[in-house]
């Protein structure tokens, strides 16, 4: 029993022995791929620092250098190993440094200079030697994997401070603070302005710069120092471009920005928008002291050029603007018509007749109602920042300029009218206050675009005025009633019209057959007159060819009677001398056609039976005639006309007529 225990003491010494070998007196160390080791050297022959942490010269103290991954034989009697992982920042994170030696920071500064041979703080030597100094850096780590100097960097980030802490505890509460601070200004995030569906955003960054120098007297933001230091991600460019710590006139727009927020801290503002009917009169603070563009003449102030101090003279168009509000301000001017109404009970949407009632006149009758106004003005675009100079903002136009020049115009004029007078005059009124107040309002550099006057209220008591109103008011419906009935007439006489239109429309088609068949009748009695008068033409020349040959005919027969004629003359001529004489003549022919007619008619003349008186005569020929017989010529001659005792003698002519006469009644 005792011999075991033995063994086992002189087995233990061994492996401590070994131990004693192996790691403190050679110092075997294994540092893995991912992780490295910071090395304190106990002692030194070199002696101990004095007023820095890290030992370039080989001092007792930290050593710049890590040990990497891999086997070191470092003795545990001269150093101690503080082995930690590598140091990892995720991806859109920012990790901040404190450094631990270095140079001090000058008064000006608040944060240690970049060194860019400290390769992102993975050389020490580089950075002390290169003139870094100790305190927070202006430097910054990014995403990625860093072999780290503990020792002599403090990396801050979100969730831990990672360091070699053999100090007080001090120290440790002083990074926890500043770890706090950072942490409230989202400073381990980069700066990031989204664009709203592929829209700009509705807001920028004004940037606030704690490094530098300071602003110069009588100045409240930074100039703007260029592109050079890519928006305040550069603090080193920053300074070099003799950038100033304070307010910048520079803003951020869309965009992630990797900016040390330790250096410059960052205000989410709302984009200026200018909307469309208004202009953006920029009031600037900042800039240079301007050279006035209003001209001598102008005695109620100036207007500057673009980067002075003042009111700028050219206006901000409709747009959205990243206008630093800090630098100055921006005041919407409507370049849409302006409608004011001095009615208590009606306000604008703009509000800036918020604080108008209606005018209280006094009419020339002495009455006194309070009128209702509405005015509507227009501000040119390139007017507006003469208007913003001159009055501070449009209510102030409004109410320390308008109202009262509006309110003493219209007191003026209702003094000159009776209240019938205001009321019936109105277009007159109005038109007359267009053309007057148009001046007054251009020196104000304003356009007046129409003046409306509404109809006079009455006193809640006074009833006088509502009584004249119903007067004119059962005036006018009378006029109106008039002009209905005229309309009512006139509407009856066009449905009159109307309801012929409609029944000439009904028999139309019958009206258009009937006019078809008037042209037929007359196209047809056209053909028949024209024929008839063919017709005519043929019997007028048929009528004279048969006119001509009846003439000739008639001539003719005229001619052979006339010589026949003669050549009875002739005979009968011979046949009187014949006879003795013309009434022998006669008796003859006479009693001839008389026996002819008595033997024609087959009438008995002579009784059959006959008595004889006695006696016998004899005519001048010697044929024995009776009494009768000579009575019978006698009678005969005398009813002729011819009387035997004037003359022996007949002549021609005057017998044959005479015979034709007897011939004539011969037949009868």
């Amino acid at each position: 029993m005792n011999s075991l225990v033995v063994g086992l003491l002189i087995a233990a010494g061994v492996i401590f022995a070994l131990y004693l070998l192996i790691f403190v007196i050679f110092g075997l160390r294994v540092i893995s791929s991912d992780q490295v080791a910071v090395v304190e050297k106990w002692w030194s022959f070199k002696g101990s620092l004095k007023d820095s942490i890290i030992a370039l010269n080989g001092e007792a103290g930290y050593s710049p250098n890590l040990l990497r991954g891999g086997i070191h034989f470092k003795s545990a009697l001269m150093f101690k190993i503080h082995k930690y992982p590598l140091i990892t920042i995720p991806q859109g994170q920012i990790a901040y440094i404190f450094a631990r030696d270095g140079k001090p920071l000058a008064p000006i500064q608040t944060l240690g200079k970049v060194i860019p041979e400290a390769n992102n703080f993975q050389d020490v030597t580089g950075f002390l030697k290169n003139g870094g100094q100790r305190g927070p850096q202006r430097g910054i780590l990014r995403e990625g994997t860093y072999a780290i100097n503990l020792a002599q960097f403090i990396v801050i980030t979100p969730g831990e401070i990672k360091a070699i802490f053999n100090s007080s505890k001090g120290e440790r509460m002083e990074l926890v603070s500043m770890q706090k601070t950072l942490l409230e200004r989202n400073a381990f995030s980069p700066v990031i302005i989204m664009s709203n569906g592929g829209e700009a955003s509705d807001i920028m960054g004004i940037v606030t710069v704690h490094d530098g120098l300071s602003l110069q007297d009588g100045e409240i933001i930074a100039p703007y120092v260029g592109e050079e230091h890519a928006s305040f991600q550069d603090p080193e460019k920053f300074l070099e471009v003799n950038g100033r710590r304070g307010k910048q006139i520079q803003v951020l727009t869309d965009g992630t920005y990797y900016i040390n927020r330790l250096f410059a801290t960052v205000e989410f503002r709302p984009k200026t928008v200018v909307p469309i009917g208004f202009v953006g009169v920029v009031v600037s603070f900042f800039g240079k002291e301007g050279v006035d563009t209003t001209g001598s003449d102008y005695k109620h102030g100036e207007l500057v050029g673009e980067g002075c101090k003042g009111v700028l003279e050219r206006p901000l168009m409709p747009g959205k603007y990243a206008f630093n509000t800090d630098a100055g301000k921006v005041v919407l001017v409507p370049t849409i018509n302006i409608i004011l109404k001095w009615n208590k009970e009606e306000i604008g949407s703009h509000k800036y007749d918020e604080n108008l009632t209606e005018v209280d006149i006094i009419t020339k009758d002495a009455f006194e109602p309070s009128l209702p106004l509405s005015v509507v003005m227009h501000i040119d675009y390139k007017q507006a920042p003469w208007v913003i100079q001159r009055f501070g903002d449009i209510n102030m136009l409004v109410n320390q300029s308008l109202d009262p020049l509006v309110s003493a115009y219209f007191k003026d004029i209702a003094q000159t009218k009776t209240l019938i007078e205001l009321i019936q005059e109105r277009s007159e009124i109005r038109e007359r206050a267009l053309s007057e107040m148009k001046e007054k309002f251009a020196k104000y550099n304003l356009q007046l675009e129409e003046v409306l006057i509404g109809t006079p209220k009455s006193p809640v008591e006074d009833v006088q005025i509502e009584n004249i109103l119903t007067q004119l008011r059962e005036r006018q419906i009378a006029e109106e009633k008039k002009v209905t009935y005229q309309k009512q007439q006139s509407a009856a006489e066009s449905e009159k019209s109307l309801r012929e239109a409609e029944a000439i429309a009904e028999q139309q088609s019958f009206l258009t057959k009937s006019k078809i068949q008037i042209d037929i009748e007359r196209n047809s009695g056209a053909a028949l007159a024209s024929k008839a008068e063919q017709e005519a033409t043929q019997i007028v020349a048929l009528a004279k060819a048969n006119s001509s040959r009846i003439t000739l005919e008639g001539e003719a027969e005229a001619s052979k009677e006339s010589n026949v004629g003669l050549a009875k003359a002739r005979a009968i001529e011979a046949q009187v001398k014949a006879y003795g004489g013309a009434e022998f003549r006669i008796v003859q022919e006479v009693t001839d056609k008389l026996s002819d007619a008595i033997k024609n008619a087959k009438v008995d003349i002579v009784p059959k039976t006959v008595v004889n008186m006695g006696g016998s005569d004899k005519d001048s020929t010697g044929s024995s005639s009776t009494i009768l017989d000579t009575l019978l010529k006698f009678i005969t001659l005398e009813k002729l006309g011819v009387k035997v005792s004037d003359s022996n003698e007949v002549s021609l002519e005057l017998v044959a007529p005479t015979i034709e006469k007897a011939a004539d009644m011969n037949v009868k």
